[in-house]
């Protein structure tokens, strides 16, 4: 987004004489934040790195690592309750999204993924299907087939049993 010289002048104004902050800047201008930071970083203002706020859940962190090491299926919610017994004071929802971050994961399987030539490559199944005809059943044993060339499933045969 391109912004006047007009909206850059009142940016640098409002931060080094009036020292407003970069949010009250934005929303004075009706511009997004980031737009000010960029103006202020070309005027050769450092950017401001945002610290990450420090939350209710850091002086649990230790306990809970220590016991998804040990106990990697440990629902959220038991560890929740055991959090709560040492006098966590938050609640379920955000400790919840705190511990499906901090859960180690699986590595992922590795697949081979095949790529055949049209007509190359085929699979046949068998099923069986059960028609009722009142008052009778009939089965009816089919053979599906899949060619790579079509990419769709055909009923090739159907045998009808006696």
């Amino acid at each position: 987004m391109t912004i006047s010289k007009e909206i850059e002048a009142k940016i640098l104004r409002y931060h080094f004489v009036e020292q407003w902050r970069i949010g009250t800047i934005a929303t004075q201008l009706g511009i997004h934040h980031s737009v000010v930071d960029r103006v202020l970083s070309q005027a050769g203002m450092p950017k401001v790195e945002r610290s990450p706020r420090a939350s209710i859940i850091d002086p649990y962190l230790p306990f809970i690592i220590e016991t998804l090491e040990s106990f990697p299926t440990l629902t959220a919610a038991r560890l929740y309750d055991m959090v709560k017994q040492r006098g966590y004071p938050g609640g379920p929802s955000l400790f919840r999204q705190r511990i499906s971050q901090l859960r180690p994961r699986k590595q992922p399987e590795a697949y081979l993924r095949l790529k055949t030539l049209p007509g190359e490559q085929g699979q046949v199944d068998w099923g069986l299907c059960r028609a009722r005809h009142k008052p009778h059943y009939a089965d009816i044993r089919t053979m599906l087939s899949d060619v790579s060339f079509f990419k769709l499933d055909i009923v090739l045969k159907v045998f009808n049993s006696a």
